[in-house]
């Protein structure tokens, strides 16, 4: 059976919900993964007003559309990132506070536990989100983290992120990291690494987006092959690298769609991924939950975008070979 394709709703809080599934019936898509921005998810709203999660199930019920994962990336970016000014623009004022770094750690968890609650009453079985890092800055900058201090970083991580688990365990939610650079678990080997962290606790796994990985050299499928049991959800987002001998992968100051940039998000189908091999591999690992794409392309008009990338995933999502 083909799985679910849906919309990642972050890039879209520019619009309503309602005016955003709306569109959605028109693209062909069968859902949402629903982000805590704007006015699309208000945890706090979730856990203060008894009709509030039913509200948002039953407009997306009057368009036949589901919600199939809840995400919050932004404020768990904040539960164990090392807070400075620049986390103020992503989190939401009761969350950043004083701006207290370890005022706002407490706060993020905080923030993250109702938000497994609100995925419970939502009827949700999947939360994906960032988790944030307090050694990302040693893994491309100076001074360099040494093993010890990696090793303590990892400690900090799983310290921090424990009571967020435990309440995941007891919800019945799986937490999907997404596996992206300024995450404790950024490519293959960091991941194999948080995992032991948590001493492989089944609730968590990773939101596996490949697009993150190709701009790094890592093999999506690699990924996918390593990590069977523990893909949650799935992104489906393009990149195209564009190394001319001034570039580079790390880009320098430019934002995207700027020319000097070494690699930019794409379409899907618009960039250098080999998609064929990835549905191939999500098929062998039998994944069966839901392909979120998240549209991001600075050169395409994101509506035209959103559609054609509906229509892309559905081709490429053939059935895997009956036993």
């Amino acid at each position: 059976m083909p799985r679910p394709v849906v919309l990642f709703s972050g890039q879209w809080t520019h619009c309503t919900l309602e005016e955003l599934v709306q569109k959605l019936n028109d693209w062909d898509y069968q859902g949402l993964e629903l982000c805590c921005q704007g006015d699309h998810f208000e945890v706090q709203r979730a856990l203060s007003e008894d009709d509030y999660c039913q509200a948002k199930l039953d407009l997306l019920s009057k368009h036949d559309l589901q919600v199939f994962v809840l995400c919050n990336h932004r404020v768990g970016q904040a539960v164990c990132d090392r807070i400075e000014p620049r986390h103020k623009k992503i989190l939401p004022d009761y969350v950043w506070g004083d701006g207290d770094p370890e005022g706002v750690n407490e706060r993020a968890t905080a923030e993250m536990l109702a938000t497994v609650q609100a995925a419970q009453k939502l009827g949700v079985s999947t939360l994906s989100g960032f988790a944030g890092s307090p050694i990302w800055n040693g893994v491309l900058g100076y001074p360099p983290c040494y093993p010890n201090e990696v090793a303590d970083g990892l400690r900090e991580f799983a310290e921090r992120w424990r009571p967020i688990l435990d309440a995941c365990r007891e919800a019945g939610i799986r937490f999907a990291l997404e596996v992206h650079p300024g995450q404790v678990a950024f490519d293959l080997y960091s991941a194999e690494m948080t995992l032991d962290a948590l001493d492989g606790r089944d609730e968590f796994g990773f939101t596996f987006d490949p697009s993150h990985l190709h701009w790094q050299g890592v093999d999506p499928v690699e990924f996918l092959r390593r990590f069977p049991d523990r893909i949650y959800n799935v992104h489906i987002k393009d990149a195209a690298m564009t190394l001319n001998g001034r570039t580079g992968v790390l880009n320098a100051y430019q934002p995207f769609g700027d020319a000097r940039r070494g690699w930019e998000f794409r379409s899907p189908g618009h960039g250098g991924i080999d998609w064929e091999s990835i549905f191939r591999a999500l098929n062998a690992i039998r994944y069966e939950g839901p392909l979120a794409v998240e549209w991001s392309d600075a050169g395409m008009d994101r509506e035209f975008g959103a559609e054609e990338a509906s229509q892309f995933v559905r081709r490429l999502d053939f059935p895997a070979r009956s036993e």
